[in-house]
Order: structure tokens, then sequence, then C-alpha cells
């Protein structure tokens, strides 16, 4: 349990440390865009007001707080979850970086009104329209951590 919580607490850390720099220190709000490796990583300032590619940014006054609200529930659960079964060394590490990230991004919609996405990749003649942020990674790689490290074969285990 404890490895969960300081997973969590390192990564929000990290997620907002990233975007203060980013979005403050180096001013992405104001220029919009930093080439740091082109094409493979380009600081792209992105408000995202809705959830993964902006979806639903349409609703964004009305679901700001539904998402801060859906962040700090399903955060809640995951931490609950994890006191109630145990989980090993990987799945507590996924979960602290899923309620890290979610957490990060909560905090965005709080002080923002949007979460702040600048991280653009791209790649071999594809480019990426979208940008994404620490908080993002943590929560794609804690989710499939916890699909793939918990569950039916802990239990045989």
């Amino acid at each position: 349990m404890r490895l969960t919580l300081w997973t969590a607490l390192i990564i929000f850390l990290l997620d907002q440390m990233s975007k203060w720099v980013v979005v403050h220190a180096l001013n992405l709000r104001s220029v919009g865009e930093i080439i740091v490796v082109q094409p493979y990583l380009v600081f792209r300032m992105a408000w995202n007001e809705g959830v993964n590619f902006g979806l639903f940014s349409d609703y964004a006054t009305l679901m700001r707080w539904v998402w801060v609200a859906l962040a700090v529930g399903v955060s809640i659960w995951v931490v609950t979850w994890v006191r109630k079964e145990g989980f090993s060394a990987i799945g507590n590490l996924s979960a602290g970086m899923l309620v890290g990230g979610a957490l990060g991004n909560a905090v965005d919609r709080v002080v923002y009104g949007a979460v702040a996405d600048f991280l653009n990749m791209s790649c071999c003649g594809f480019s990426n329209p979208y940008s994404f942020n620490v908080a993002d990674i943590a929560i794609f790689a804690g989710a499939f951590g916890l699909i793939l490290f918990t569950g039916e074969d802990k239990k045989r285990a």
C-alpha cells in the first residue's frame, strides 16, 4: 500500500512540475510551440477541456467538475481496491501511476479549467496532431499494468 501512495505522490509531483516548467517557465502558453527534437519531440501547448483527444470538450463548463469528481472517485476506488486485495509490487506501482496521473489532471482542471497538454511526438512521416502530458502517460501505463498484473492469476499464485 505504501508503494502505491509513494508512486502516486511521485507521479503527481513529476506531472505538476513538468507542467509548471513548460507552461510557465518556458512560457509555452504564449509561445505555443517549442521544437525539442524535430519531429520526434515538440512541446505544443494544448488545453484539453474534454477527455482523451478532446472528447466532450463541447460541454467543458458543465463537465469540468464532473471530470474532477470522476478522477477523485476513481482514485479513491483504486486505493481501496489495493488495500483490500494486497497486490504485488508491480500491481501497487501500476495503481500508484494511475492515481497520481488522475489527480494531476484533476488539479489542472481546478487550476486552469482544462488539462495542460504539451508533449507532441511524431515519427516516420506521421504527423501527430495531439498533445499529451506526464499524467496521461502514467494513467495509460497504470491502467495497462492493473489489467496485466492483477486479477485471477494473482489469487492462484
